[in-house]
């Protein structure tokens, strides 16, 4: 027999939904394809000026350094291009960012003005594709641009996380 706690699952499922505190309906929890790290999704349609990428997270406890790229299609060989990876890194308190086209890495950026994860904390990066650049905000506060290095931008179609975090939310 199923215990308690699963039966209550299991109706959760039959029901379809649940109300919340202000009676529409939200789907359940189970619908959700679980946040795991390291994730791999499809951007639909690509960037284009004006879109905007979100990714909420808690920091791991004892950090070493995490990633978040946006690339050409998920292929490994040979290696997507890179549009833009972005690499919190802990040990030195920076965040780095940089593009592989062709196979070949360009000139790595890391000037930051403060560097804005804390271990054990909740964080919220965007970002946002503008014409020229992406646009890096992290918890309300412009970090710092990065220009871009690939031209069509719709085929900027997936996005990677990795390494000491915990995904809450991407959007």
């Amino acid at each position: 027999a199923l215990p308690q706690r699963s039966a209550f699952y299991l109706q959760k499922i039959e029901d379809g939904h649940l109300n919340n505190s202000l009676g529409s309906p939200v789907q359940a929890d189970v619908y959700f394809p679980r946040l795991i790290v390291p994730f791999c999704g499809h951007i639909k349609g690509g960037m284009r000026p004006g879109k905007k990428i979100l990714v909420m997270g808690i920091v791991d406890l004892n950090p070493e350094s995490f990633g978040i790229s946006l690339t050409c299609g998920e292929s490994e060989d040979p290696p997507a291009d890179v549009a833009i990876e972005l690499k919190a890194v802990f040990t030195d308190r920076q965040f780095v960012r940089n593009s592989c086209v062709a196979g070949e890495w360009g000139e790595e950026q890391s000037s930051i003005p403060y560097f804005p994860f804390i271990p054990d904390q909740p964080f919220r990066v965007e970002i946002l594709c503008e014409h020229p650049r992406f646009r890096i905000f992290v918890d309300g506060h412009q970090l710092f641009d990065f220009y871009h290095r690939i031209e069509t931008l719709s085929a900027i179609d997936t996005i990677k996380i990795n390494g000491d975090l915990q995904l809450t939310k991407l959007g």
